[in-house]
């Protein structure tokens, strides 16, 4: 086929240009990586705030430099806009838009819908179309491939379409979109061959499977193990609190067997843009297929009774000093998901403050990487953790284990410490209630 090979040795030239839609997490990580790979990328996001924040090599993404973006604006290697006619131009698209899920926890796909739809008002022959974002198996191939043929064109004849799972971990300093292996699943052989070349010149390792279906599955099945470990290991909390046991000290215990065990940790429920999501994506697939995914519908059960149980640990040390949580002034260490990081996406946090909030708590915060959460329609701002702050509260409750948090002082200065994150280990106190 002519315009694949065309296309083919254009990427190994690095003579491309490149879309992305979606100035998120996942897209600016990504374009900024095609820059730095010779490619001519071009960011396409509503938001017009990120399109002028980009064009200005202002970083809003902690896991990308503004040292980079600015470095790839300079050398013309990327700009963004708001203006999809810029895909008439490009040789490749990577479609990198939020999946969540709808109330009913069933799948929501209109940002992949508006995405495609706009492609395929600019497709042309010889254009290779990626899906990155994170959805259910068949995704690709049933809902995506229908409206870009709407065009006339054919897939594998006319133009190329792939599925490969963004892996974006917010806050990890060992792991970032170049040296995390990449996935790439196409709808013909020739499809997968061009989109690991493409990858192949950005990213250190490219993992071709057989599929769309399967680089779809991939995705979903990692984040469901985590998801189904986790609610094991949330379920062993609850049961370790009616057994009067440590769970942090049997984890770390069972973590020394060298093989056939991995130790997942308890917290507050689960957060972040995949793990609470992802599970959903592929239990809805498999009812719909007439199968029902049993450990994952159990462990979100599990995993959502985390918030209530940690209110109810709170109202018990409370009730201990004579104390309820009405009128009470708890003040929350972290609002994110996880350590070092500025991401409050499906937060437990804030789930833990809302329910606080409910039952009359006077609240405050400190996060060091979030200025101002909301909890029901309530503004809060962060504030620093100065000892008058610890000390002028009735509890504070660590949330996010932070490495600026600083054990020692909180254990000074705090009258009662309700430690979800296990981060007190090495400090013993009576004032430490563990999760």
């Amino acid at each position: 086929m002519k315009r694949s090979s065309h296309l083919l040795e254009s990427i190994k030239a690095r003579k491309i240009r490149s879309a992305v839609i979606g100035a998120g997490y996942v897209g600016l990580s990504l374009a900024v990586e095609f820059a730095a790979a010779g490619y001519d990328v071009t960011i396409i996001d509503f938001d017009q705030s990120k399109v002028r924040r980009v064009n200005r090599g202002e970083s809003y993404i902690q896991d990308v430099p503004s040292e980079a973006l600015l470095r790839a604006v300079k050398a013309g290697n990327l700009h963004a806009t708001n203006d999809y006619e810029t895909i008439k131009k490009v040789d490749t698209v990577n479609i990198c838009v939020p999946t969540p899920l709808r109330k009913t926890k069933n799948p929501d796909l209109s940002c992949i819908v508006d995405a495609t739809e706009r492609i395929r008002d600019h497709l042309r022959p010889g254009m290779l179309v990626i899906l990155e974002s994170t959805t259910y198996p068949g995704t690709t191939d049933e809902i995506v491939l229908p409206i870009l043929e709407e065009t006339g064109l054919r897939v594998g004849r006319d133009f190329h379409l792939v599925f490969s799972p963004e892996r974006v971990d917010p806050g990890n300093p060992n792991f970032s979109t170049r040296n995390i292996p990449k996935v790439v699943g196409g709808m013909t052989h020739e499809c997968a061959k061009l989109a690991t070349a493409l990858y192949r010149n950005c990213i250190d390792d490219v993992v071709p499977v057989s599929s769309t279906r399967v680089a779809e599955l991939v995705k979903v099945l990692e984040n469901t193990f985590r998801s189904v470990n986790i609610g094991l290991v949330n379920e062993m909390a609850l049961l370790c609190n009616n057994l009067n046991i440590d769970v942090w000290e049997v984890i770390d215990a069972a973590g020394t067997k060298p093989f056939g065990f991995m130790p997942f940790y308890p917290g507050p429920g689960l957060g972040g843009h995949c793990i609470p999501v992802d599970p959903f994506y592929l239990s809805w697939k498999a009812k719909m297929n007439g199968f029902e995914t049993r450990f994952i519908e159990l462990a979100d059960i599990v995993n959502s009774l985390m918030p209530s149980f940690v209110v109810q640990k709170v109202a018990d040390a409370l009730n201990q000093r004579r104390k309820s949580i009405q009128g009470s002034r708890i003040h929350a260490l972290g609002v994110t998901y996880k350590k070092d990081t500025d991401d409050t996406r499906e937060s437990p946090a804030l789930d833990v403050l809302t329910l606080l909030e409910e039952k009359g708590a006077r609240l405050s915060y400190t996060d060091p990487y979030v200025s101002e959460i909301c909890v029901r329609d309530k503004r809060i701002k962060s504030i620093p953790t100065r000892a008058s702050v610890l000390r002028g509260a009735d509890c504070v409750i660590l949330l996010t284990d932070h490495k600026s948090f600083e054990p020692r002082e909180i254990v000074k200065h705090a009258k009662l410490i309700v430690d979800t994150r296990n981060a007190m280990k090495n400090v013993k106190s009576r004032k430490i209630v563990k999760l």
